[in-house]
């Protein structure tokens, strides 16, 4: 690929419309896996790919369009429900990466969690080389994004973490001074809903991990009596729990309907993705067992609070997304505009050596000639200069591919890569380029 150039192509599965089973199956492969897979794809010259609890999303930097959608056809194939799956264009693709690093995507608007999801997604897909010019700095900024409003906004004041609202629909089901919690798994989400029960008053809290120095390390950092157990003593901890919340990452449950089975008044809830509870377990009459797509009801209030916040979000998301767009185009444009600079360059310096061979002169007078020459290419290509960032702007492809013609003899006719297919191309999103956060 020439330059930072191409066109995005997204598809989603997402809380918004899919249900955790749907997200499942799209995200069966790992991140660095999904990445791996996707620039190992013919025209595939960059890939992202984000993974959490409440959605699975993957895109793709190719020359054309369709090239993009026929990469990314097989990411959702698992999904059963392909109403679900929502294919996204370049416009698209950006400003719904923006809305989610802003958390306005997210079961709980405004959340912070998000973010750090979306810099590890950026770390898996540089480790394996998967970024390049276009995603990199689109993933950049989204996370400049995030990061804006929330410094700038009330967009996640009350609860701001999926764990949170966990504890907070448990602490509405039981006296948690008189309970004992079990979090099993010791990562980001199992740390959130451990720290948040711990803040309503939780009795006692016991953290099963698969690892004890990581449980060990999540006891020490909650005030509550707590103690650490690994796996092993799952069971008898489930038993003794009035309250389980559950987030690990593995890929089948780690608790079974009979681990619930015993007759105890229990409150389950399943953080996980693929889920870790049994969706057996949901037919006891003694456990309530609530997964994240319960989690919408429980965020009512939280998004009530901060709608007015999501209102000047929505706002400067728009207006990043506008600048995001005019960085891209001035970059392409400038990009054309360097090759036409190039080209008369090259007839410059080749008209300059053959007029100054024919002369006898001094220093002085060849670097009079020599700047002579400088200003007159300077000013005749500042107006076509002008009018190609003009022409840029106004989404203006055909008068660009034109000036390139003109102004390389060597150019053939066909746009090169970061003009790519949009030359009358209907399908094909022209405001594509790098990024430079200039904000």
């Amino acid at each position: 690929m020439i330059g930072a150039s191409g066109v995005i192509s997204g598809v989603r599965v997402s809380h918004s419309v899919a249900s955790v089973d749907d997200i499942a199956a799209a995200s069966r492969a790992t991140q660095r896996e999904v990445v791996t897979d996707l620039t190992a794809r013919d025209g595939v010259h960059e890939a992202f790919c984000l993974h959490t609890c409440n959605r699975a999303e993957a895109y793709v930097v190719t020359d054309d369009p369709a090239t993009g959608r026929a990469a990314l056809e097989s990411y959702a194939e698992h999904v059963e429900n392909d109403d679900v799956v929502v294919r996204m264009d370049h416009e698209e693709s950006l400003r719904h990466l923006l809305r989610v690093a802003a958390g306005l995507e997210s079961i709980v608007l405004g959340e912070d969690q998000i973010l750090g999801q979306i810099r590890s997604a950026y770390e898996e897909a540089r480790g394996v080389d998967g970024l390049g010019p276009m995603l990199d700095d689109a993933v950049l900024k989204a996370i400049h994004v995030g990061e804006r409003v929330r410094d700038e906004t009330d967009i996640n004041e009350g609860v701001v973490s999926l764990g949170s609202a966990a504890a907070s629909l448990v602490a509405d089901e039981r006296d948690l001074p008189e309970s004992t919690a079990l979090v099993v798994g010791a990562g980001e989400m199992a740390t959130l809903a451990a720290r948040a029960l711990a803040d309503r008053g939780l009795a006692t809290l016991v953290v099963a991990n698969r690892t004890l120095p990581h449980a060990e390390h999540l006891v020490s950092e909650v005030d509550v009596d707590a103690e650490a157990v690994t796996l092993a003593a799952l069971d008898s901890a489930t038993r003794d729990a009035d309250v389980v919340v559950t987030a690990t990452g593995s890929d089948d449950p780690v608790i079974a309907r009979h681990d619930l089975d015993d007759g105890r008044d229990r409150t389950v809830f399943d953080l996980a993705q693929p889920r870790d509870v049994a969706a057996a377990a949901r037919d006891l009459d003694t456990v309530d067992v609530y997964d994240l797509d319960d989690l919408e009801d429980v965020t009512d209030e939280t998004r009530a609070r901060r709608r007015e916040a999501a209102r000047e979000v929505e706002r400067m998301v728009e207006t990043e997304f506008d600048l995001l767009l005019d960085q891209y185009k001035r970059k392409r444009a400038d990009e054309v505009i360097a090759a036409m600079y190039e080209s008369a360059e090259r007839v410059k310096a080749r008209e300059l050596e053959t007029a100054l061979a024919k002369l006898d002169l001094d220093d002085e007078e060849r670097e009079v000639v020599e700047s002579m020459a400088d200003a007159l290419v300077g000013q005749l290509l500042a107006p076509p200069t002008k009018s190609l960032r003009d022409a840029a702007a106004e989404d203006d492809w055909a008068t660009i591919n034109t000036a390139l013609q003109l102004f390389d003899p060597e150019f053939g006719g066909s746009p090169p890569a970061f003009v790519g297919a949009v030359a009358g191309d209907e399908d094909t999103d022209l405001q594509t380029g790098v990024v430079t956060d200039d904000d």
